[in-house]
């Protein structure tokens, strides 16, 4: 069973964000601008994770371009980043900026944005597309950049939330990295990380 869920948890958060979406304008009626935005984070990450990961396109990417045909990303380590990672962290930025105040938002909203240049620098490094890469140009950089504007131009936001968030995306990013490339020395050695 769930295997099941490791293999298949994408098309659940693509229609989870269809519904996200399409109640947005009934239970955020009430949310300022820049909660929208911070909120709108999740939804549009689910509708790119659809793209990056529909029928294991991204695992088969990395697994062909940096494990060399092995597995270096597999769908449990896909899952976890995917689910807790990033739904979750989204949830927690939702929750700070609600409790105590919206600059916590910025925690997603840089989550968004600094994975949009992880998908264009390597487009723009290897001269050729990945998976994800339309929904990071299209979604992630006009969405994530209203945000980021409407966000910090909030009274209280202060540069502490920028660094916080800024720090939040790209230790989370450096830290998929770093798993990647040590599960491709260990399976160099033998011992790969699920």
């Amino acid at each position: 069973m769930l295997d099941r869920l490791y293999g298949n948890w994408v098309y659940g958060g693509a229609l989870s964000a269809v519904l996200l979406l399409a109640l947005c304008p009934l239970f955020l009626s009430g949310w300022s601008v820049a909660m929208i935005a911070v909120f709108l984070q999740l939804p549009i990450y689910m509708i790119h994770q659809y793209e990056e990961h529909d029928d294991g396109r991204f695992g088969r990417f990395i697994n062909a371009e940096i494990g060399g045909g092995k597995t270096v990303l597999s769908d449990v380590a896909i899952f976890v980043i995917n689910v807790p990672g990033v739904w979750g962290v989204n949830a927690l930025s939702i929750w700070l900026a609600t409790l105590f105040g919206v600059g916590f938002g910025l925690i997603g909203v840089y989550l968004t944005l600094v994975n949009a240049l992880v998908h264009i620098g390597p487009t723009i490094r290897m001269r050729r597309s990945n998976p994800g890469l339309i929904t990071a140009v299209l979604l992630f950089l006009p969405v994530g950049l209203w945000a980021l504007m409407v966000v910090a131009a909030e009274p209280g936001v202060s540069l502490g939330h920028h660094a916080l968030g800024i720090a939040s995306a790209v230790l989370i990013h450096l830290a998929i990295v770093a798993f990647v490339f040590s599960n491709r020395r260990r399976h160099n050695g033998g011992t790969v990380v699920r």
